[in-house]
């Protein structure tokens, strides 16, 4: 991987419904860089073993088929195959088959590959739950991205609502609890905040105040 590490790398990590995939998007789009929604790549290899009818539990040919994936993010599109599937990538089923697929070893190996891909100039910005810690170890800027689960939940049911969708506030609060647990007890990359990363508490900020900060950081590392 030697041959990227001068390619800078913000890894912006964060719990459920932090809102750092829009705060990533912000950034990117601000600087010119590319951008990683690590997340997504498990749902996008359900969604392409689903397409061919290949089993979830198949951790050999999901990890195979993984490598062979052209995957974009455009602007707020997601791109598989030449694509547009923003849609159905976000669906619960899908949801549910991410976390099946993301438990095999082989691919989250596979997708380690992948995810390195992304690193190109002039930067790339990165959100996920092992950006920091596991997949881009070396970034320059290393923002943990994070709020109350009462504020998460808030604008998860909001941006469920904007969708025209039926949500309840005290469910998704639940869920969101039980996640936070479940992400960071796991033992294969659990969520946690890398030791230099800095702590970004978003519950009384701005979308644009957290792109801000995230931006002013990233220069003052970049001028070190």
């Amino acid at each position: 991987m030697t041959y990227t590490s001068h390619i800078p790398v913000i890894a912006i990590d964060g719990p459920s419904a932090s809102g750092k995939g829009t705060v990533a998007q912000h950034v990117a789009r601000q600087l010119g860089y590319h951008y990683l929604d690590s997340g997504a790549l498990y749902r996008l290899v359900a969604l392409a073993a689903r397409h061919v009818n290949m089993s979830w539990q198949n951790a050999g040919a999901l990890a195979t088929m993984a490598l062979e994936l052209d995957i974009r993010f455009v602007d707020d599109r997601i791109m598989l195959n030449g694509q547009d599937v923003s849609e159905e990538v976000r669906s619960e089923e899908i949801g549910k088959g991410a976390s099946e697929v993301a438990v095999h070893p082989e691919v989250r190996a596979a997708l380690l590959d992948l995810q390195h891909s992304f690193r190109k100039p002039p930067g790339l910005v990165a959100d996920g739950r092992d950006m920091a810690t596991v997949v881009f170890p070396d970034a320059a800027t290393k923002i943990f991205l994070t709020a109350t689960a009462e504020v998460r939940a808030e604008r998860r049911y909001k941006q469920l609502m904007e969708k025209g969708k039926h949500a309840n506030l005290r469910d998704i609060l639940h869920d969101l609890q039980l996640r936070d647990a479940r992400d960071s007890q796991r033992t294969a990359a659990p969520l946690q905040q890398s030791a230099d990363a800095i702590l970004l508490e978003t519950s009384q900020l701005s979308i644009e105040e957290a792109v801000k900060f995230i931006i002013e950081a990233a220069g003052q590392q970049h001028a070190h």
